[in-house]
């Protein structure tokens, strides 16, 4: 009988991701099925995305749009696809009309862009969106993201301003050594709290986006339903082969 084939890298990866994934939801007290883990394939080729699809992962993020409007339409429709970061106001239109299947936006960090993203959503006649506040929680002026001071009146605007859109929690990325990791979850913990007691909003019914490769059991263990992770899965990426944005 022949050996089996070598089990895909990214595939053996994702395995053990979510495996850790499950123990620190249940270090939590939470039943893994109310955190997600989207794998953020940037910079990845369709093949390898297709390859951890057919392990049986479904949601997945992209980080520029040329990248998931060229990534989108080679995969199947029942993607769950999410949009991280920082997004152009100009590109708003052109990211909704290219990706029907988008789920959710993390990244929205201002009024224009939720404003544009309203009226794209409108004009093309789709379901409400759900989109994300983004917080910049480490204070870095290279960072995007709304001052924390900024994110109740930023969640008021999406909520009560852009029936287009589905205010649906926050998310933050935080330093990159991770060294201000625990300070950072508490900061975007603190921020829910104030965003909720102003919507007059369960903190149940609001996500928390936070945690990637280098730290995510810890900010599942410290709240976050939505974890974001790339290298980990797919392996170092290649900015050489960065879409422009």
């Amino acid at each position: 009988m022949a050996a089996p084939a070598v089990e895909n890298a990214a595939v053996s990866a994702l395995r053990s991701v979510m495996l850790r994934f499950r123990q620190a939801a249940e270090r939590s007290g939470r039943n893994p099925g109310q955190v997600r883990v989207v794998a953020v394939s940037k910079t990845k080729p369709v093949s390898l995305i297709r390859q951890v699809y057919d392990a049986g992962h479904r949601r997945f993020g992209e980080n520029y749009v040329q990248e998931i409007l060229d990534k989108a339409p080679q995969l199947p429709e029942d993607i769950e696809w999410h949009f991280v970061g920082h997004l152009q106001s100009n590109k708003a239109k052109l990211l909704l009309a290219g990706v029907p299947n988008l789920a959710l936006v993390e990244g929205v960090d201002n009024e224009k862009i939720a404003n544009h993203l309203d009226r794209a959503v409108s004009n093309l006649g789709r379901n409400p969106l759900k989109v994300l506040v983004q917080v910049n929680t480490s204070g870095e002026v290279s960072k995007s993201g709304i001052d924390p001071s900024g994110c109740v009146e930023l969640a008021k605007h999406v909520k009560f301003q852009c029936p287009s859109l589905e205010f649906s929690g926050l998310m933050t990325i935080g330093m990159p050594d991770y060294t201000s990791t625990p300070e950072n979850f508490r900061m975007l913990s603190e921020c829910r709290a104030q965003v909720c007691k102003a919507l007059d909003m369960a903190e149940e019914h609001c996500e928390l986006s936070m945690g990637m490769s280098g730290d995510f059991e810890q900010a599942i263990e410290m709240g976050s339903t939505n974890v974001r992770i790339g290298s980990t899965i797919f392996g170092p990426r290649d900015y050489a082969k960065k879409q422009p944005d």
